[in-house]
C-alpha cells in the first residue's frame, strides 16, 4: 500500500520580517511563527542583537540582524511588522514602502501629522499595503458592536465612551522614563480610533482635555500625565468621552459604548471571563493583567488580516471582507493622530482645541442640520 498524492491548494505564506524584538515585538514574533497559517516569520531585526538572536533561536528563525535595512534589501521578505519605539515608526515605514515591502506598523503611525504625510506619500508612490495596529477592531466584542452599529441597532449615535485603565499597584516606579504625551500618543490613541470607528460617517471636530498626575503627583511639574479625560465633539453632533489611567489596581480594563436614538451597544469588560465566584468573602472574578492576555486573539487576528491583504495583492485574489470596515489604514491613523495632537494642544492651552482636517464645529452630516 502507498500513500495517494494530494494537490495542496494552500497558497504560499507571506514572508514577514519583524523590526523590534521587545515586549510587543516578541509577542508578534511568536504569533507569526506559530499561530498564523497565512504568514511565516522570515527574519528579525533589532539593534539589541542579543535578545533578538535569542528570540530567533527560540522560534527557528534563521535570519537575524541589527539593521532593519537588511530586511528592506532582502528579496525573500514580502512584508515587515514594525514594533520598535514610536520615534522610528515613520522613517521605518517610509523606508519599507520605498523598498516595496508591505507594512504593518504598531500605533501610532508617527508622532506628527507631517511625518504621517510623508508615509502617505511613500505608500502612494509604491502602492504597498500599509496597516496600523488598532487591535480593538479585531476583539470579538468590539467587532460585534460595530456590526450592530452598521445594522442600525442604536440609530443615530449621540453619546460615546471609551476607556483604558492600565493595570498597576498604585504607583508608577518608571514614571521618570515615560516620554511626555505617552498618554495621548500611545494609550488613548486606541480609544480615539475606537470612538472614530464606532461613530461612522462622522469626523471629530474639537476636543477639551482635563489631565493630571494623580497617581504620581511628584512628577506633574516635569509634564508627566497618568490620568486624562477627553471630551470630543463630532460633526454629526455626537459627544464622546475618552478616559485613561495608568494604575488600575483591579487589572487591565478596556471598554467602549455607543448610545443612540434607538438603543445602545457596549463592548469590553473588566473581568477576564464571565465566570464569577460567590463565597462568604463576597463576589469575585479574575481580571486580566496584561494587554497580551486581554487582546491575545485580537493581536493575532490583526496580523492574520494583514497577511491576508498582502497575499491578496500578491496572488490577485479578493481581499478579506469582514462585513463592516475593519482593516485600519493611513486614513484611520491620521484621524486618531489628529485627535491625539489636538489633546496635547488642549492640555497646553487649557481650552478646547480644533482637530486638524475636520469640518467646522457644529456641522452635522446626515440630516444636514447645523448645531450653531
Amino acid at each position: 500500500m502507498s500513500y495517494l498524492p494530494v494537490d495542496s491548494a494552500r497558497p504560499e505564506p507571506v514572508r514577514v520580517g519583524l523590526i523590534g524584538a521587545g515586549w510587543m515585538g516578541a509577542f508578534h514574533a511568536r504569533s507569526l511563527a506559530e499561530r498564523i497559517p497565512g504568514a511565516t516569520l522570515a527574519a528579525i531585526a533589532d539593534p539589541a542583537i542579543e535578545p533578538a538572536t535569542k528570540l530567533a533561536a527560540e522560534l527557528g528563525v534563521e535570519k537575524v540582524t541589527a539593521d532593519a535595512a537588511d530586511l528592506f534589501a532582502d528579496p525573500a521578505i514580502d512584508a515587515v511588522v514594525i514594533a520598535g519605539p514610536i520615534r522610528f515608526h515613520a522613517p521605518l515605514s517610509i523606508a519599507a514602502a520605498r523598498a516595496d515591502k508591505h507594512v504593518f506598523c504598531e500605533k501610532p503611525g508617527s508622532t506628527t501629522l507631517e511625518e504621517l504625510a510623508e508615509i502617505e506619500a511613500a505608500v502612494a508612490e509604491t502602492g504597498v499595503h500599509w496597516q496600523i495596529g488598532f487591535n480593538r477592531r479585531y476583539a470579538a466584542d468590539f467587532l460585534a458592536a460595530r456590526r450592530d452599529l452598521a445594522a442600525g441597532v442604536v440609530g443615530t449615535p449621540q453619546l460615546l465612551r471609551s476607556l483604558t485603565r492600565d493595570p498597576g499597584n498604585g504607583s508608577i516606579p518608571h514614571a521618570a522614563r515615560v516620554p511626555q504625551w505617552t498618554m495621548f500618543l500611545e494609550t488613548l490613541i486606541h480609544d480615539f480610533d475606537a470612538l472614530n470607528w464606532m461613530n461612522p460617517s462622522a469626523e471629530p471636530v474639537s476636543v477639551h482635555v482635563f489631565a493630571d498626575a494623580l497617581v504620581e503627583p511628584s512628577f506633574k511639574e516635569a509634564g508627566f500625565i497618568d490620568t486624562a479625560v477627553a471630551t470630543i465633539r463630532y460633526s454629526n453632533g455626537a459627544i464622546a468621552v475618552a478616559e485613561a489611567n495608568f494604575s488600575a489596581l483591579y487589572g487591565y480594563d478596556v471598554r467602549g459604548e455607543t448610545f443612540g436614538s434607538a438603543g445602545m451597544v457596549q463592548a469590553g469588560r473588566a473581568t477576564e471571563t464571565a465566570a464569577c465566584r460567590y463565597t462568604a468573602d463576597g463576589v469575585g472574578a479574575e481580571t486580566p493583567r496584561l494587554n497580551i492576555e486581554l487582546f491575545a486573539d485580537a493581536y493575532r487576528d490583526e496580523l492574520a488580516d494583514f497577511a491576508a491583504h498582502v497575499a491578496a495583492r500578491r496572488d490577485g485574489t479578493a481581499a478579506p471582507d469582514h462585513g463592516v470596515p475593519v482593516t485600519p489604514g493611513l486614513a484611520d491613523a491620521r484621524r486618531a493622530l489628529a485627535l491625539a495632537r489636538a489633546c496635547i494642544e488642549s492640555v497646553q492651552s487649557g481650552a478646547a482645541a480644533g482637530v486638524a482636517g475636520s469640518a467646522p464645529e457644529g456641522t452635522h452630516d446626515g440630516a444636514g442640520s447645523v448645531a450653531r
